[in-house]
């Protein structure tokens, strides 16, 4: 039996304040085009599936991934395979028709919706960020958590100062939305994507100003902060330091050559018993 990882209420749930995220899955590293091509060789569906329940029997309790088809049909077969990690997900842009996609992925027992965060940058830019909560009213209709994500701070500061519908934010630690992107799957480019520290500060003193749930995610800079055991150790040492009690983080892995998953709950605990 796994040792239990410190919990957040969220809506009527308990997740682990450690989360396991899902770009590594579809080979979004956010590094280099070498890796998004290993992970997407490595990350068979049955891998995927193994690396679940490798994150399950760690102590984690929760996953954060995108709402495409392929994702559904991994997270249903975790699921007939006994699976119990509670499922947070992501629009997915390219389906086309995002109300349509809130109500698919509705039907696989997630417990909560958030609106992809490279779209919500998109909108914000384009200064039609209001049509967002078109798509959060679907979620909300169907009785589910709403929430919604983007790389850029001032977005999540609009959405409180004109009192949203949101239960929760997938805040960025680093604004990749300083230059202008969209989701690979979606028919994007790829382009050099920034990851400076002072705006990881920015947003954590957003996520510390709210009294919504935050998870906060690429606290490793998307593997740029791997360089070392001991600079994955301070990355996480910062992220939780930085932010709420109530708050957690999402962390995806690629574990072809260590248990990363073992090391970021080992971390974790360490951190919460004060011997990190």
């Amino acid at each position: 039996m796994h040792q239990s990882l410190p919990s957040i209420p969220f809506g009527p749930y308990d997740i682990s304040r450690l989360i396991i995220g899902g770009n590594p899955f579809r080979g979004y590293s956010h590094l280099s085009e070498r890796l998004d091509n290993e992970m997407v060789e490595y990350y068979t569906a049955e891998r995927v599936v193994e690396t679940l329940f490798d994150a399950e029997r760690a102590g984690i309790t929760a996953m954060v991934s995108r709402g495409d088809r392929k994702v559904m049909g991994w997270v249903d077969e975790y699921r007939i395979r006994g699976g119990t990690m509670h499922w947070i997900v992501q629009t997915a842009t390219e389906w086309g028709d995002i109300p349509d996609n809130i109500r698919e992925i509705a039907k696989h027992r997630p417990i909560a919706i958030y609106h992809h965060g490279s779209y919500t940058d998109e909108l914000w830019k384009a200064g039609r960020i209001d049509e967002v909560q078109e798509y959060l009213k679907v979620i909300r209709d169907l009785g589910l958590q709403v929430g919604i994500c983007s790389h850029i701070p001032e977005v999540l500061e609009y959405c409180e100062e004109h009192n949203w519908d949101l239960d929760f934010y997938m805040a960025c630690c680093y604004n990749i939305s300083r230059v202008d992107r969209q989701s690979l799957l979606a028919g994007g480019k790829r382009v050099e994507e920034p990851f400076i520290d002072e705006d990881r500060d920015r947003m954590c003193r957003f996520v510390c100003e709210t009294n919504k749930t935050c998870l906060l995610f690429k606290i490793l800079a998307a593997g740029r902060k791997c360089g070392s055991s001991e600079e994955v150790r301070n990355a996480f040492r910062y992220a939780f330091s930085h932010i709420k009690s109530s708050h957690a983080v999402v962390v995806g892995v690629f574990p072809k050559y260590k248990d990363q998953i073992a090391e970021n709950v080992e971390i974790v605990r360490e951190i919460h018993s004060g011997s990190a």
